[in-house]
Formats: structure tokens, C-alpha cells, sequence
């Protein structure tokens, strides 16, 4: 395997590699996301939550030949494949729920103070699929006794392009304007993807492997709520939530004709 540079899912240019430490981590929306950065917007009491369904028979993942790269081999318990489906009891995990419109007119959210971290671990992105709030910190980590070279290649943002040669390496990075999704990809290792989503508010999750999901911290409103995967495109729905009100919005997705 030819060890190139690497592509992902945010941005284009820009090379550097190093050990820049981030804070910690967090990969879904809410009041939980918003670090202790000062909003200029009040957080609400209401809550988004459901759950992602999968009808119809589940497309294979591509395997993925790691034979030229076996330190990263022999992390997967069986033959290693392109998790581009992860569906379990007809739920459907790596799915990204948020807000698309709704938000009081003019509002503003700070982002939080701690990054969200996306690993390359056993060369495979984790997580997925996942959501930072424009400028948040992003932390991107190499878990891997391998080179990777990640990649972002967004249409709005600034385009990066890192190498990251060893295990232990950190680089951070963020994003400047929102933007659904933004790619990350891997020049050395051409299964290696990542979505990720630039928003200006910290309501987004990603649903989870039985398809749950929650977004809280609402005010009340009628939200157009959408629902994103790699695959099988969009879904949206509207829903209205008052005050210390919890509604439920169910996705179902099928494969694509």
C-alpha cells in the first residue's frame, strides 16, 4: 500500500503535523456541549428525542485489505470492513440528527471550551460521523503506529491537510462557518472517511448503534429537524416543543433504489 497523504471530510490545504493537546471531548449537542463558554442565547427546557429505524435488507459494508498495514490488523477481531452501515435489530447507528431551522430569529450560541476528538484508531476514523460548533476545537488524534495524512474537504471552510507520522500525535484544528457535512479522508489509506458538521448551535447528536438519539436544551418552537447519513441522504421532519416538554421524532431510512 502506498503510504500517500490523507483525505477527510473537512477542509483542503494546509499541512502540518505535531503534538498540540486539546481539552476534552464531546461528540453529541445539547446543554452538555456547551462547555463553559457564555452563550449570547439562553439555553431552553425542551427536548428532541427518537430513534433511527433501517427497513429493507442492509447493503454489505466493503471489506477492506489491511494486509500491508498489520498493526492496525490485528485491532479488528474479525476481517476488517468499511463501516459505512452500522445497523443492529433494524436500528441505524452513525446517523446525524440536528436542528436545521427553528432557532429564535438572531440568536447566538458560544462555543464550548472543550474539543470534540476524532481518533484513527485500528485505520478507521472514530466516530464516524459527528458534529463541533464553529469554533470549537477539533482534536484530531493517532492512535496508530502508522502514518496517517488526514485530510478535510469542505466547500465552505478552510481545506487542511495533516500528517501525523506516529502514535501519540495531536493536532487541532476548527472551523470557521457552517457547513453539513464537511469530509475527512485518508491519502495513505483510501477506506479511511469521516463526516463531519459545522454548526452555529449546540443542538446535534449522532444517533447511537440502536438508533437513539437526544437533543435537549430547547427553547420552545417549531424546529425542522433533519436527520443526515453518509448513504442513504436526508430525512426531516417538524416538531414543536414547549417548556419543559419532550417530543419524539422517529427517522426511518431504506436503501436507496
Amino acid at each position: 500500500m502506498k503510504h500517500c497523504m490523507l483525505c477527510a471530510v473537512v477542509v483542503l490545504v494546509a499541512c502540518s503535523g505535531g503534538e498540540e493537546k486539546a481539552p476534552s471531548t464531546n461528540t453529541t449537542g445539547g446543554p452538555g456541549a456547551a462547555g463553559s463558554g457564555s452563550a449570547n442565547a439562553p439555553l431552553g427546557s425542551g427536548t428532541v428525542t427518537g430513534r433511527v429505524s433501517f427497513t429493507g435488507t442492509v447493503p454489505a459494508n466493503p471489506a477492506i485489505d489491511m494486509s500491508e498495514e498489520p498493526e492496525c490488523k490485528k485491532k479488528h477481531s474479525g476481517a476488517p470492513t468499511d463501516p459505512q452501515y452500522v445497523v443492529k435489530d433494524g436500528k441505524l447507528g452513525n446517523v446525524f440528527v440536528y436542528v436545521k431551522s427553528g432557532l429564535p430569529a438572531g440568536a447566538s450560541y458560544a462555543a464550548p471550551d472543550d474539543a470534540v476528538k476524532l481518533d484513527q484508531d485500528g485505520c478507521l476514523y472514530h466516530p464516524r460521523t459527528f458534529g463541533v460548533m464553529v469554533g470549537q476545537k477539533l482534536e484530531i488524534d493517532n492512535s496508530d503506529p502508522v502514518l496517517h495524512n488526514i485530510k478535510a474537504v469542505p466547500h465552505a471552510n478552510r481545506p487542511f491537510n495533516v500528517s501525523q507520522p506516529t502514535a501519540g500525535m495531536k493536532t487541532t484544528r476548527t472551523f470557521t462557518t457552517t457547513e453539513v457535512m464537511v469530509p475527512l479522508q485518508c491519502n495513505v489509506h483510501s477506506w479511511m472517511h469521516a463526516n463531519v458538521a459545522v454548526l452555529p448551535h449546540p443542538f446535534f447528536a449522532t444517533s447511537a448503534d440502536d438508533g437513539s438519539f437526544t437533543i435537549k436544551g430547547l427553547p420552545q418552537g417549531t424546529y425542522e429537524i433533519e436527520a443526515w447519513h453518509e448513504k442513504l441522504g436526508t430525512k426531516t421532519m417538524q416538531v414543536t416543543v414547549g417548556d419543559n416538554e419532550t417530543k419524539t421524532v422517529d427517522f426511518t431510512f431504506s436503501p436507496k433504489a
